[in-house]
């Protein structure tokens, strides 16, 4: 598990106390994560689809023990994999009272279950809120008959000629229609870009724009979004040089599962064979000696991951084999 700072019980208890006497509230904010039958699934809570989320208080022992504390106190759902994502600490970032909040974000790996009954947690597709990252059937149509056109105006609004060529090329880099271009870890980039142009409705909160000038997407309170593109961005690199895909499988899985799971995190198409080389080269699982049960046609080989690996090294930085 991976912390940007730690700190000790005494440590945190001083920062605590510093915190709150210089009008400071730290909060704690989770993006919670499961592939689920092929879907990319995110945590949240009650109407608004807020991220778990509370503030760091004087009782916690450290940082990520408030964080643990909070969300199952809200969502009753225990985290396993576990690593900080950012510190959000922006000056206009305040409450009510005029108290300047830091947010603490982590990203959190599991296995999704299904809340108990009356529970105000719930999982939901990621892409709701991000619906121009999925490009598994193609380029999403939202692209070209939202986003480009507003960001194209966006552009031209620029008087300075500096201004509008800088705004082009950032167009141009983050959203590229042409899958051989697209990165998909510009997921930040994206949001923030639609959220600078006044396309996103957390942008109207702060300028008064008009209301036909926002994309499709879901909207999250505060800047819980931005946040949750964070995670996206944080887990599209780190799953091209790290093994924690695996902290969203099953026990035994097959590879075309194990593929799917690739996909719904990337966004995209990877091509069969090349996957099953990258997977092999890697030496991350082993064959289990099952079949799996239950399927129509011929079944296909269990395999499980090799946890040994993991604690000797990582995958070597290398390119998802995307299908073309």
């Amino acid at each position: 598990m991976t912390e940007f700072f730690t700190l000790s019980h005494e440590t945190s208890l001083e920062h605590s106390s510093q915190a709150q006497a210089a009008g400071l509230n730290v909060e704690l904010v989770a993006v919670i994560v499961a592939v689920t039958q092929g879907m990319p699934r995110v945590l949240v809570r009650d109407a608004d689809h807020a991220l778990p989320a509370g503030a760091f208080e004087f009782s916690h022992r450290s940082l990520q023990a408030g964080l643990r504390a909070w969300v199952e106190r809200q969502t009753h759902h225990p985290l396993g994999y576990v690593e900080q994502l950012y510190t959000f600490a922006d000056r206009d970032r305040a409450n009510a009272a005029g108290q300047r909040i830091v947010s603490v974000s982590y990203l959190g790996l599991t296995r999704e279950k299904t809340p108990a009954q009356g529970e105000a947690a719930n999982w939901q597709d990621w892409y709701r809120y991000f619906p121009w990252e999925d490009w598994r059937d193609g380029p999403p149509a939202v692209m070209q008959t939202e986003i480009l056109p507003r960001l194209g105006d966006w552009v031209k609004q620029a008087t300075d000629t500096a201004v509008r060529e800088q705004r082009r090329r950032r167009v141009a880099l983050t959203f590229s229609p042409d899958p051989d271009t697209w990165h998909e870890e510009l997921a930040l980039q994206r949001y923030e870009l639609l959220y600078e142009a006044g396309c996103v409705p957390e942008a109207l909160r702060r300028t008064p724009l008009t209301s036909g000038s926002v994309v499709p997407g879901t909207p999250m309170p505060h800047d819980h979004r931005r946040i949750l593109a964070t995670a996206m961005a944080r887990l599209r690199a780190k799953i091209r040089y790290h093994p924690v895909v695996f902290e969203l499988m099953p026990e035994r899985f097959t590879l075309w599962q194990l593929q799917q799971a690739f996909e719904a995190v990337a966004g995209r198409l990877l091509h069969k064979q090349n996957f099953r080389r990258f997977i092999e080269q890697q030496a991350l699982v082993e064959e289990t000696g099952a079949m799996e049960r239950g399927v129509a046609g011929r079944p296909a080989k269990l395999f499980q991951f090799r946890r040994d690996v993991m604690l000797d090294r990582a995958i070597a930085g290398s390119k998802l084999p995307l299908a073309r």
